[in-house]
């Protein structure tokens, strides 16, 4: 199955308006992991706050959302649940072969997929709450 470029093109995505978290939960350099089962479908996405000294925008709150899947192995990013960055915290980074993506758009930069990019989840924050937003 070919890597989606769309987050509603993967099976068992939640659809829009779905709650994920207290954004104030999630701290500098901190992700949320969010697990949607549907049957013998699993989606799987995190929320990630990147570090202050990344300097790059986000989606809400400070925040931004990607699928939880590397797009050259197909396996989880985080090393441990709920872990993604790099060891100096620029960037996330996949547990499987080592790819490194940027903040801001998911970019592979180093490792065995370059230009490869993470799937975006659109996410906004309402009254503190995450949601998955519209599109």
């Amino acid at each position: 199955m070919p890597y989606p470029s769309h987050w509603q093109d993967v099976e068992g995505a939640p659809p829009p308006g779905t709650a994920l978290c207290q954004a104030s939960d999630i701290a500098e350099g901190q992700a949320h992991v969010a697990t949607f089962r549907d049957g013998s479908l699993l989606f799987e996405m995190f929320v990630l706050r990147p570090p202050a000294t990344a300097g790059v925008g986000a989606d809400a709150g400070g925040l931004i959302a990607y699928v939880n899947d590397c797009p050259h192995a197909r396996t989880p990013l985080d090393w441990q649940a709920g872990q993604f960055l790099t060891a100096d915290r620029t960037r996330i980074q996949c547990a499987t072969h080592g790819a490194e993506f940027r903040f801001e758009d998911g970019l592979c930069v180093h490792g065995p997929c370059p230009g490869a990019r993470l799937t975006r989840v659109p996410i906004a924050v309402r009254d503190g709450t995450v949601f998955i937003a519209g599109g």
